[in-house]
């Protein structure tokens, strides 16, 4: 992952993947829109679905409810989030 643009159009497709999200593009996710309580309708069952997602795919753990409401405000908080704290690979 070069940036965290390029991580916030992944994870896009990943959210929708993983939450089974029908009729949803990557497109109809907005970068700053609130991911929780938003327009998509995801819920706290979902935002767990997602830390286990981002744990195994990138080695980032949410561990507390605080962060998780930072995280979790939008994708590019979640992407942000990720791209600051992900483990160097190779």
């Amino acid at each position: 992952m070069n940036n965290v643009e390029e991580l916030v159009i992944e994870l896009k497709v990943k959210i929708i993947e993983t939450l089974g999200l029908i009729d949803v593009n990557p497109e109809d996710l907005k970068d700053d829109a609130p991911l929780v309580g938003g327009d998509m309708g995801i819920d706290s069952i979902d935002v767990l679905e997602l830390v286990m997602m981002i744990e195994k795919d990138y080695g980032v753990k949410i561990e507390n409810k605080e962060l998780g409401v930072k995280v979790f405000a939008s994708v590019r908080a979640l992407a942000t989030h990720i791209f600051n704290n992900q483990r160097q690979k190779g």
